[in-house]
Order: structure tokens, then sequence, then C-alpha cells
């Protein structure tokens, strides 16, 4: 965009509930194009946490929480809802994971809910995305987990090839990513391909939808006891 348009680019990162993030003008080009800032006030707590709320050390993915002048401290009428979403000391779960560079940015790396536990590997649905995106024939895809009684949970993409794209094999799909050096453990279990996405009453692809269906799909063709 900048040899295009002649502009300096801003990454914002931010949620409605409060802790807004932006890499400044004058930042390096690098931090710029590869991370989403730092806290808009000097007064943001960030915390990068695992899953038992232990602080990471810089540069570690965990879960970030946030709490700040503005940054809300609790949801009207919604104690059960604060429970799970405030630390007992008032830090907001924001459900984004994250990791913090050295110098104090913040780079997200996906939400918490699209983290697939393989396992015990933490795999991430965007990374998958991003990788089987760049395959030319495929026009969108949506990451999502699918219940194992080994593994807990396995991986599913669902993909929606570009209009005119000829047929494409499941196989080559992994294939794809394979050879672009994604771990085997985070090359999808499973490729679904599909007209269209279901999507969420603002728009949004439904990834919950994706779930119940493969779900569903998995119970319908396993043989009963």
């Amino acid at each position: 965009m900048r040899p295009a348009l002649g502009c300096t680019l801003q990454q914002v990162f931010g949620m409605a509930e409060g802790l807004v993030n932006y890499t400044r003008l004058d930042d390096p080009e690098e931090t710029i194009v590869t991370t989403q800032g730092r806290p808009i006030s000097p007064d943001d707590e960030i915390r990068v946490v695992d899953d038992e709320d232990n602080d990471l050390p810089t540069g570690e993915t965990g879960h970030l929480l946030t709490r700040g002048p503005y940054t809300i401290r609790g949801y009207w009428r919604a104690p059960e809802h604060n429970a799970a979403s405030f630390t007992a000391d008032g830090f907001y779960r924001t459900g984004d994971v994250v990791r913090r560079t050295e110098t104090g940015h913040i780079v997200v790396e996906g939400r918490a809910k699209d983290q697939i536990n393989r396992g015990g590997e933490k795999v991430a649905a965007e990374e998958i995305e991003n990788h089987i995106l760049a395959h030319p024939a495929v026009h969108d895809v949506a990451v999502v987990s699918m219940p194992d009684d080994y593994l807990g949970e396995r991986t599913c993409a669902y993909v929606v090839l570009r209009e005119g794209a000829g047929p494409v094999k499941s196989v080559a799909v992994k294939k794809f990513v394979r050879e672009r050096g994604l771990a085997a453990f985070k090359v999808p279990d499973r490729v679904e391909f599909v007209a269209a996405f279901p999507q969420t009453g603002i728009g949004k692809v439904s990834k919950k939808d994706l779930r119940a269906a493969i779900a569903a799909q998995l119970r319908a063709t396993t043989p009963k006891p």
C-alpha cells in the first residue's frame, strides 16, 4: 500500500470493552507491518498468561488479560458472565491469543475459541487458514475443531473454491500446506469443500455452526456399538 498510495500505515487493535492498541506513525516499518501496536494509555495494564493464569515470558504466546482506566470492570447485571470474564483482581479476559515483543508491542495470534487442542498440541486455526488461502484455487477457508476419541480434538478445514477453479482433492490441499512448511500436526486432518459458509446475524462466518455440522457428520458415519 505504501508504494501505491504514498501513505503511512497504522495498525489499530482493540475491543468494545476497552483496551486499544495502535502502532505509532514514527514506529519502524518492521514494527508497523508485523505488530498490532502498544496500548494507547500508559495506565493500561497488560498480562499474557497460560491456561492457569500464570504470567508468560516476553515472546511466548498466551491469553491476553487487561486492566485500565477505560476498560470495563464488569457487564451490567451479569454475575455469572463476569465470573468467567474477569479475574479476581479485575483483569478482563479478552479471549485473544497474543504474544508481546521486547518493545511491548502486541502481536495477535488469534482467538482462544479458535485454538484447537489436538492431543495437547495447541493449533491456531488462523495460521492454517492463512496457508490454505495461499492456494490459487481457494477463495475462502475456515478451520474448526472436530471431536476425536483419541486426541480429544482434530482439525477440519472447510474450503470454498474460487469460481471456475477445477476440481481439487483434499489430499492436494494437505500436500500444499506441507510444502509451505506447516508442521505435521497442524496439517488439517480433514478437508471439506462447500459452496458457502453459514453466517452469524452480523454476517461473520459461523464457526459454531461449522463445528456442529462436522460433529453431526461424524456421528452419522460412526458405527454404533
